[in-house]
């Protein structure tokens, strides 16, 4: 059953924290999901893609946003389009597209002090590049609280929600999912993760906050592979911690 917690919560009922009791490995979604949707940094890495594919092909800027959000639809990433229909190599189009300024994010204290609780260990799963997530989880002041970070190199180029990039990370990691957590901003990419066992928790954007997503993407948490929705990770977290502290 799906319980939506969206807002800063004093404290968990005892059934849904509860849910977490069991929980060894927790493991998250990078972009959106670590820092707010509202954030500029994703909509940068968005415009280098844009302007890659631009140059790339020699297209105008509206040919070549249409053309990315083809591929980003059709594949799950943009770069997985480009690999199978352009035999672009992964490394030229990742370090372009993640050649960002990050200068906006700035430590979420509350966000670390909610992570470093949690009881376990603690994984990166991530579309992006490993150089980004570290470069990103540094800025918001949380790279050390990562075991590791699952890239979309270490998935052979295949992005979620591919079931193969799950069952990869499972294996790589040695992570069983009937004891771990996943938490994700796009809904689809949690169906896998909860079908294998995982509880499962969509982040979505805060009342109010513009963000720059395509419409396909944006979910309320209705779906059944969803058990849990929060528009504030760093007190759903606090929240999950403090009971667990107390039973």
């Amino acid at each position: 059953m799906r319980e939506n917690f969206p807002v800063a919560h004093p404290h968990l009922p005892t059934s849904i924290a509860q849910r977490f009791a069991h929980v060894e490995t927790w493991v998250f979604d990078l972009d959106n999901t670590l820092y707010p949707a509202s954030s500029d940094v994703w909509p940068k890495i968005d415009q280098r893609i844009t302007l890659f594919l631009a140059e790339l092909f020699g297209l105008d800027g509206m040919s070549s946003r249409a053309l990315q959000k083809y591929y980003y639809q059709r594949y799950g990433t943009t770069l997985r389009g480009l690999m199978t229909e352009h035999e672009v190599t992964a490394a030229e189009f990742l370090a372009f597209v993640h050649d960002i300024d990050r200068s906006s994010l700035k430590p979420d204290h509350s966000l670390a002090q909610g992570i470093a609780k949690l009881r376990g260990r603690k994984l990166i799963l991530t579309n992006g590049s490993r150089e980004h997530a570290l470069r990103t989880a540094e800025r918001i002041g949380i790279r050390d609280l990562f075991e590791d970070v699952f890239d979309i190199v270490a998935a052979d180029l295949l992005p979620k929600p591919h079931a193969e990039t799950y069952e990869r990370f499972f294996d790589l990691h040695g992570v069983d999912p009937t004891r771990a957590a996943m938490f994700e901003d796009i809904a689809h990419n949690l169906v896998v993760p909860h079908a294998r066992g995982m509880t499962t928790t969509l982040v979505v954007p805060r009342s109010g906050d513009e963000v720059e997503r395509e419409q396909w993407e944006l979910s309320s948490g209705g779906e059944p592979h969803v058990d849990f929705v929060t528009d504030d990770l760093a007190a759903f977290l606090e929240a999950i911690t403090r009971r667990r502290t107390r039973d």
